[in-house]
């Protein structure tokens, strides 16, 4: 009895199945199902995006930028410069004054229609544009508005940021319907939206000029970490003072995803068991793979139209080098973002057997750093299907080639579609059920069909 109120109250992630109209083609989700999606801001709040007074030039020339004010050198050093000195000079919170939204928004742009080199780059063979390159061009602009954001009164002007801005994860980034053109300019804007003692939540948008005006091609949510200058412990950043009622309410917002990230963290599956509903899929997995008219252990059926999941993955070992590093000898996240992105996408291809749409990315996680001297395993796991989408686990994780050990550093998750319903993917073993569990939990989260957890 008490296990039954306690799997109810730790995850519904299954109470609105039974609401969810199916079609060949999508999902059609009642309006009376409560949706644990925050609002999202597609687009600056009115008062800033009229703001002009904001353009920080190209990436390349903002990736410029913030070496200078962290008073880093180009070139790659293996033992990386001191920041000690520097520590002497991190304010504490009350020392720091508050700071609008419009005081962070800036934006940047990505010369794609006149950098021919660029082109190269960013292009498929079919001329649109990469979408992990883009991520990686996310996270370093993500940084930047953590950069305008801080202000210290007290900072001497020669002296570099006291400061070092770590991604912790990603929220969720959202796409639109809009095919990205290799070859024309795009636009990243965006600012801090929320602020705690020493993290920021940022949101970024993509647009690119298209026949004359700009296009949304999807918006993301950056949780970054404030640390001090020798990434040894945290750091104090500014508060926020809302502008007005619209800034109001997109604080009000990051407040409620950081509430709901803690819900959602606490509700993996690697951390609680499954509620009663989930087990009973779990059970009805078991009874459509398991013959009946024997009972030989572990003897398995796979149903027509179906493929098991320990034969739908993909993966590769990258070697990471000093080019892939951030600005403190880690590996930029921003890469490893583009190698999961591109190896699940090749997973997803050759899964549906034909070139799918990334819709949703439900969230990127940051576990630990990566050196630039690792191996880096990336494996992408088709965990969960649905019609014509399918829910994509990519776990990327470091090998020491002296102890042979391996240590998982990130976990990506992906949703695509299709142009037509997809082979139903299914468990073999009990481990692959939990991951199909949390797959499921994954997709419905990122559709938005999910009810709120009490």
């Amino acid at each position: 009895m008490l296990r039954h109120l306690a799997g109810a109250k730790r995850c519904v992630s299954l109470a609105s199945n039974a609401l969810i109209k199916r079609t060949p083609s999508k999902l059609c989700v009642p309006s009376n199902v409560a949706s644990v999606v925050s609002i999202r801001h597609f687009g600056p709040p009115t008062h800033i995006k009229h703001s002009t007074a904001n353009e920080s030039g190209t990436m390349a020339e903002i990736k410029e930028e913030m070496m200078k004010r962290l008073g880093l050198d180009h070139g790659y050093q293996p033992l990386p410069k001191s920041r000690e000195h520097l520590l002497k000079y991190q304010p504490k919170l009350e020392e720091l004054p508050s700071r609008t939204m419009q005081d962070s928004f800036t934006s940047a742009i990505i010369p794609l229609s006149t950098n021919l080199l660029l082109q190269d780059r960013y292009v498929t063979y079919l001329g649109n544009v990469r979408m992990g390159r883009l991520l990686e061009d996310m996270d370093m602009f993500a940084a930047w508005s953590c950069h305008k954001h801080v202000v210290i009164p007290n900072l001497p002007a020669n002296v570099p940021l006291p400061y070092t801005f770590v991604t912790i994860l990603v929220d969720r980034i959202d796409f639109t319907d809009t095919l990205a053109s290799g070859t024309a300019d795009i636009r990243l804007s965006g600012h801090v939206s929320w602020v705690g003692t020493s993290s920021m939540e940022v949101v970024v948008w993509l647009e690119q000029m298209q026949n004359g005006s700009y296009q949304k091609l999807t918006r993301a949510l950056f949780l970054m970490a404030a640390r001090n200058a020798t990434n040894t412990g945290a750091a104090p950043v500014n508060p926020i003072k809302p502008g007005n009622e619209e800034e109001q309410l997109i604080l009000d917002g990051g407040m409620a995803r950081k509430k709901q990230r803690q819900l959602l963290g606490a509700q993996s599956i690697f951390k609680v068991e499954p509620n009663d509903p989930e087990q009973t899929i779990m059970y009805e997995l078991f009874k459509r793979t398991t013959p009946n008219d024997t009972m030989e252990l572990n003897k398995r059926i796979l149903p027509p139209n179906c493929r098991w999941m320990s034969h739908s993955y993909q993966m590769s070992t990258i070697p990471s080098f000093p080019e892939h590093r951030n600005h403190h000898n880690r590996v930029f996240g921003g890469f490893l973002m583009r190698c999961a992105l591109e190896i699940s996408w090749a997973a997803a291809v050759l899964y549906c057997r034909t070139r799918p749409k990334l819709d949703r990315i439900a969230d990127i996680s940051f576990e630990k750093p990566v050196s630039v001297d690792s191996f880096i395993k990336m494996t992408a796991y088709v965990v969960y299907t649905e019609l014509n989408y399918l829910q994509i686990m990519t776990v990327a994780e470091v090998l020491d080639p002296h102890s042979g050990n391996q240590v998982t550093t990130n976990t990506f998750y992906y949703t695509f579609s299709a142009s037509h319903t997809v082979t139903e993917v299914l468990p073999r073993s009990y481990h692959e059920t939990m991951w199909y569990i949390q797959g499921r939990r994954k997709f419905k989260y990122s559709m938005g069909i999910e009810p709120h957890y009490e």
